[in-house]
């Protein structure tokens, strides 16, 4: 029998060895030999394909950057990655008309690698993400998100790069969060794994498939110092420390849109302004960068990869155009920080269209409206008006809210009697503040109520309210009620405020920092729009003072 055996087995075992060897692939970088790699990267771009009103940022003046970097590497023998954290949806109505076509055709342009899938990329249908597939030349990474039907990875999770014999493998990311920051039914059949858990199961498979000498994230999770995420899912600092030391070279992080500039060990720079140096975070052998948000900044680390080694040799968030205040013959002027960067002109011929199409947009009719809906500053400021509460309630009903919280500052005009167009809601709403909730016991309510209900009239920190009740008598706030109950102090509430005034805008308490604080990256005006066009007919009476807050 024992030729029988060898007969058969033979022929499986030297199909296992070629089977192994095929798999295995040969090192293909020389021992001693430096190679010079650069990351680029960008992440939460929100729509800014267009440069703002005083020339900042914008895809076009990031190509003359991105290509001046491209061609110095090159020049020394490098090569180089463009890598995005994410979140290229939602933030300027010109993009948003358009299902951000002209951000993912401008990308394309800058030749971007790869970017991490962000929660704001379910903003819209399945159907207009996988249209925007289409149009990038560029994959869209997350590891972690599953169909819940088939049980299979709903997106690529990897994308290999052969950086001069180099093998780089990027992994992407998705925050766990994204389920509660999007329309329900949008991710119904998905599920939002685990990321750490994710990471150990991926990274197995690359190192058994691909055997990668580096492998680096682009996520979009959140970088929080010293993993401290509050109620926030766990981000970046997390995902290092849950692996082995050094199985991750390298995080391009997106999400809590912040320039990622570390002080010392998981302190950040509290002073970081643009054209600073800034030292990235480095957790358990894992290099974390960021680089705050909307190509205000293009990151740029410079690694040597020699004999295995992966070593960070110089990084810096460049500014992209821009600028500062300063005084001249005694009038603030604005200048730009660094030298002004050139706007390319094959991306400005191919952006001009989109941007001329969604200014065009802005004039269409999205509500009927009966009476006038009254912002004038000399009238919000003072008490509670119509348009101030409807603004509220809008807010309120979009994250399911018990009640509201609205600077009037942040409301610049009134809507007159008949067609509310896109432009209105613009002029009422014009700084692109997103909303933001937090959930509080009814003792922290309280101490919150008694400054933002006190502060003065005549001021834009005067706030409008819908969802709640109460008297305010000098810097008391007393017989509170909620949802038609008065308030318990044991119970827990969620109320919204805008981004500017939960940050501490107008010298309200900064509550950025609370265990319960959300920011949701819904900009105030597309959710102003949103509400109009469900509530048309408005009715302007139906959003009038009727009481509810009581001053003396």
């Amino acid at each position: 029998m024992k030729p029988i055996i060898y007969r058969v087995l033979f022929p499986s075992l030297l199909a296992s060895f070629l089977v192994a060897c095929s798999s295995s692939p040969e090192q293909t970088w020389q021992a001693d030999q430096s190679y010079k790699i650069t990351i680029l990267h960008t992440n939460d771009h929100h729509g800014r394909f267009w440069h703002n009103k005083y020339g900042e940022y914008g895809l076009a003046a990031r190509k003359t950057l991105v290509d001046s970097i491209r061609e110095e590497v090159a020049a020394e023998g490098g090569s180089v990655l463009l890598l995005s954290g994410g979140d290229i949806n939602t933030g300027v109505p010109e993009s948003d008309l358009l299902d951000a076509e002209p951000d993912f055709k401008g990308m394309n342009l800058l030749g971007y690698d790869a970017m991490a899938i962000g929660n704001h990329e379910f903003d819209n249908s399945l159907e207009v993400l996988a249209k925007q597939q289409q149009w990038a030349n560029f994959p869209f990474l997350s590891a972690n998100i599953y169909s819940k039907s088939t049980g299979e990875r709903k997106f690529q999770a990897y994308q290999m790069f052969d950086l001069q014999g180099v093998q780089v493998a990027v992994i992407g990311f998705t925050t766990e969060d994204t389920y509660k920051l999007v329309h329900p039914d949008t991710v119904a059949d998905l599920e939002f794994v685990d990321p750490k858990l994710e990471a150990k199961k991926i990274i197995a498979e690359l190192n058994q498939q691909q055997q990668p000498d580096l492998i680096f994230a682009v996520t979009h999770m959140g970088h929080y110092a010293n993993a401290k995420h509050g109620v926030n899912a766990p981000g970046d600092v997390s995902l290092a420390r849950s692996l082995n030391k050094g199985e991750l070279d390298l995080i391009v992080g997106g999400h809590s849109q912040e320039p990622v500039c570390m002080e010392g060990p998981n302190m950040y720079t509290q002073t970081f302004k643009p054209g600073d140096e800034c030292k990235p975070d480095q957790q358990n052998g894992t290099w974390i960068v960021q680089a705050y948000e909307w190509g205000k900044y293009v990151g740029r680390a410079d690694y040597t990869f020699k004999n295995g080694e992966f070593n960070l040799d110089s990084y810096k968030l460049i500014p992209v155009n821009l600028k500062k205040k300063i005084k001249v013959d005694g009038k603030k002027q604005r200048v730009f920080v660094q030298d002004e960067i050139a706007h390319n002109p094959e991306v400005l011929a191919l952006l001009k269209p989109y941007q001329e199409q969604g200014q065009a947009q802005l004039n269409v009719k999205i509500a009927d409206l009966n009476g006038r809906l009254v912002g004038d500053r000399n009238k919000v400021r003072f008490g509670q008006t119509n348009l101030g509460r409807l603004i509220a309630s809008a807010h309120k009903q979009r994250v399911n809210a018990d009640f509201s919280v609205m600077n009037s500052g942040g409301v610049r005009a009134s809507i007159d009697e008949g067609d509310i167009s896109y432009k209105d809601v613009l002029t009422v709403q014009p700084f692109s503040n997103t909303i933001t909730y937090v959930d509080m016991s009814g003792a922290e309510v309280m101490d919150y109520l008694s400054v933002v209900a006190t502060m003065p009239v005549d001021t834009g920190a005067y706030a409008q309210f819908a969802g709640i009740s109460m008297k305010v008598m000098g810097n008391t706030v007393s017989e509170v009620v909620i949802n038609g109950k008065p308030l318990d102090e044991t119970q827990m509430y969620r109320f919204t405020i805008p981004n500017f005034n939960a940050s501490g805008g107008d010298g309200y308490p900064k509550i950025t920092t609370h265990s319960g604080f959300v920011d949701t990256g819904f900009v105030d005006a597309e959710v102003l729009k949103a509400y109009l066009e469900q509530q048309s007919p408005v009715n302007a009476a139906d959003y009038d003072d009727k009481g509810e807050i009581t001053y003396k």
